[in-house]
């Protein structure tokens, strides 16, 4: 059966050993689905804006040997990595990570970027310091991060879903992967417990609340699952709970769609995309959910979350497997 047509593939490359590991993940993917790979290394300028008025015509010089000594020193670190017909198309850029990542992205009309996963703290990450989590937020592009060390191909793929607009495009391209791969495939939703508010009565039971819950998911998720599967249904805080899945299942690649959530959300509240990219537990696929149409009608609103509560005895969507 033939593989379906992909899109050209980016991966945002560096000096450094990370972006061998997206690079040598990027070579496999390439040579799985057809899709053409293109490396991209952006070149901040720190000095040169402010060197204008005393270098002259010569700023213009001297930025085409930073680019050239930039080009020079990615191609030697990748030469092992990707075959020289690749290497040679090599594109080079002034400029921060995502806004080069983005422009690439739309003159190629590419489908995927690939980014080395290194690991930030919060503070790194809200002044601009996390290339991985920075192209998540602004590119509006599938965004595939690859954990150091990374050399499996995928054969487990892990692919998380919650009742939303994220969940048919999520599936869609979970579904792909498996079927350019060859892989294992198993779906999760993870119910949080219902939130109860101080001196505020509740509008229905604990019990009541995940019923509601699985009867969304067996009415308007689990239907959108075409390809064989295992469905399983866990309760708790949605990224602990993906983690300890991927490590237990042993997955190599985890799915999740991304909401898009405005800065003061994840400032304040974190996000399912942000966290995962911070623990990388394995090579991480992030689908923006923005623009995509929504899987049916609108969703009543549940009651909002709380702590503590038990998750209810039946559990029918529970380890269920789809033919």
């Amino acid at each position: 059966m033939a593989k379906p047509s992909w899109k050209p593939v980016i991966v945002g490359v560096d000096a450094s050993s990370e972006a061998q590991d997206a690079v040598r993940f990027g070579q496999k993917l390439s040579q799985a689905t057809g899709a053409p790979l293109v490396l991209v290394h952006a070149v901040r300028e720190y000095w040169i804006p402010f060197a204008d008025e005393q270098l002259g015509e010569r700023t213009k010089e001297l930025r085409q040997a930073l680019l050239d000594t930039a080009r020079a020193q990615v191609a030697t670190l990748l030469a092992d990595c990707v075959p020289p017909e690749v290497l040679n198309q090599l594109i080079v850029r002034f400029g921060r990570a995502p806004v080069v990542l983005h422009q690439v992205a739309e003159e190629t009309g590419a489908g995927l970027v690939i980014l080395g996963g290194k690991h930030h703290t919060v503070l790194d990450r809200w002044t601009g310091g996390s290339t991985s989590h920075n192209t998540v937020r602004t590119l509006g592009l599938p965004v595939l991060v690859v954990p150091k060390g990374a050399d499996r191909a995928f054969r487990r793929i892990l692919v998380s879903l919650d009742v939303s607009a994220a969940a048919e495009i999520t599936l869609a391209a979970a579904e792909r992967y498996v079927k350019a791969f060859g892989a294992e495939l198993k779906v999760l939703s993870v119910i949080e417990p219902p939130v109860i508010l101080p001196e505020v009565t509740p509008p229905m039971a604990t019990t009541e609340f995940y019923a509601m819950a699985e009867d969304a998911l067996e009415q308007r998720i689990w239907p959108l699952v075409h390809a064989p599967a295992e469905k399983i249904v866990r309760y708790g805080q949605p990224v602990e709970t993906i983690l300890r899945e991927a490590h237990d299942w042993n997955a190599d690649l985890v799915i999740v769609g991304s909401h898009g959530k405005g800065w003061g959300e994840r400032l304040m509240l974190g996000s399912v995309t942000e966290r995962l990219l911070s623990h990388l537990p394995t090579a991480l696929l992030i689908v923006p959910a923005k623009g995509e149409r929504v899987v049916t009608e609108t969703i009543p609103e549940l009651p909002a979350k709380a702590k503590g509560a038990a998750p209810p005895k039946r559990k029918r969507a529970v380890a269920e497997s789809v033919r």
